[in-house]
């Protein structure tokens, strides 16, 4: 059953028309002209060499035509090129989603209005702004995907209030704000980012309210009424709230939901068996939705597939990380991780299941950000696409990759293939 799971998963196999009529000519008795060549070039020993120079013709040939995939590649990248001898020369391009894309079902079946050219539009216009940010060593922080992906959602639902919840050194709020330049801002975090200045670039914003340092509240702890009637803010659905908190996503939504907002955007919301905190997609990787799911077997496709990808992705999942003893599906990571992982309280798989269900059931609209790029064009190495949609930009379009102004970046400043997701939630 688990194999047919992981099949229903993955593009199914291209079939060979030829294969029906090569086994049915063994049955002629008619002996053809290459056959008679065959035999004669076995008695006078000629066989093997003349393989040999047909084999040298088929892979040179190979070569050539596949030359423009490589374009983007450096030769001296002995990673890519070995990742693309292991997968094949098309392996890249393919690779997205080969062992699933788990997703949260909306109530409804909505989706965002925009569409990959809206987002390729965006790209063009968000560029060059990523350019003048503050600080060009976010590490820990935020990368151009995401900093991307907050920006267009933004910018697209012109929101009258935007909170987030984690600023740390502020990058997330210059985003915000290169977004909406006269929109009030609220920003949760532990400690100001005004302190991050002493050390290095920072970002402090003028029109934004700090609950941070001695003044820090938690978002579920926050009187929002109050806050609300302070910014002169009637209408909740026109209130954007951004989390890159590190926290357990479904508690976040239910302080959300509770205090009225509608439409939210989380940062980090982690792949089954990755993350430091519950999130979204752990909760909605169920066998009954399209693309979710994961088999324990070892010995399964994608037992095999997972251990052979982790030479070649560094954060590559084995079937060790997500399985407990026995090849039980909820264990490893059977747990509602909180609070940057030091929180790690085990709960039960009816639970897990539970929560799923709950999240559906708030659901209007679910739609995460695509990765902006394949591996051969942003040479990221860290994250393998196999659970992941495919990108914005596909492999071997390096020519729009190039007008947009992304070959300029470099591979380190490009969040890979973890997730940024834009819920629209209501309880009925």
């Amino acid at each position: 059953m688990l194999e047919r799971v992981l099949s229903s998963r993955r593009a199914p196999p291209v079939s060979d028309d030829g294969d029906e009529d090569g086994d049915e000519s063994k049955t002629r008795k008619h002996i053809s002209i290459a056959t008679r060549v065959t035999n004669y070039l076995i008695r006078t020993g000629h066989l093997w060499p003349c393989l040999l120079i047909g084999l040298v013709i088929v892979v040179v040939t190979s070569f050539v035509y596949h030359t423009r995939d490589l374009v983007c590649i450096s030769a001296s990248s002995s990673d890519h090129l070995s990742r693309l001898r292991f997968f094949g020369f098309d392996g890249l391009e393919t690779d997205f989603g080969s062992l699933g894309v788990p997703w949260c079902r909306s109530k409804h079946g909505r989706t965002v209005e925009w569409t990959t050219k809206d987002l390729i539009k965006g790209l063009e216009e968000f560029v060059p702004i990523y350019e003048t940010r503050p600080i060009k060593n976010n590490m820990y922080g935020m990368g151009f995907d995401h900093s991307f992906g907050l920006w267009f959602i933004t910018r697209w639902l012109k929101p009258e209030l935007m909170i987030e919840s984690g600023a740390f050194k502020g990058h997330s709020t210059w985003v915000l704000r290169q977004a909406m330049p006269d929109t009030p801002i609220v920003s949760l975090t532990p400690r100001h980012p005004e302190k991050y200045l002493k050390k290095g670039p920072a970002y402090v914003d003028e029109n934004c309210t700090y609950f941070a340092g001695k003044d820090f509240v938690d978002f579920g702890n926050v009187d929002w009424r109050k806050v609300m009637k302070k910014h002169g803010i009637k209408d909740l659905s026109q209130v954007l709230v951004f989390f890159d908190d590190h926290q357990n996503e479904l508690k976040r939504l239910k302080q959300a939901l509770k205090a009225g907002f509608r439409h939210l955007v989380f940062e980090d919301n982690y792949d089954t068996g990755t993350g430091d905190h519950y999130s979204f997609r752990q909760m909605c990787d169920q066998f009954y939705i399209r693309g979710g799911g994961h088999s324990c077997f070892k010995d399964s496709d994608e037992g095999r597939i997972r251990s052979r990808r982790k030479k070649f992705w560094e954060k590559a999942v084995d079937i060790e990380e997500l399985c407990g003893p026995g090849e039980a599906w909820w264990g490893v990571r059977g747990q509602m991780r909180d609070d940057f992982n030091h929180s790690n309280k085990a709960i039960s798989y009816a639970e897990h299941f539970k929560n799923s269900r709950f999240v559906e059931s708030v659901l209007d609209v679910y739609w995460e950000l695509p990765p902006v790029a394949g591996p051969s064009l942003t040479h990221q190495t860290r994250y393998d696409p196999a659970r992941a949609s495919s990108p914005i930009v596909e492999d071997g379009r390096y020519g729009l990759f190039r007008r947009l102004g992304l070959s300029g970046l470099e591979a380190s400043v490009f969040n890979g293939y973890t997730q940024m997701v834009y819920l629209q939630v209501s309880q009925e």
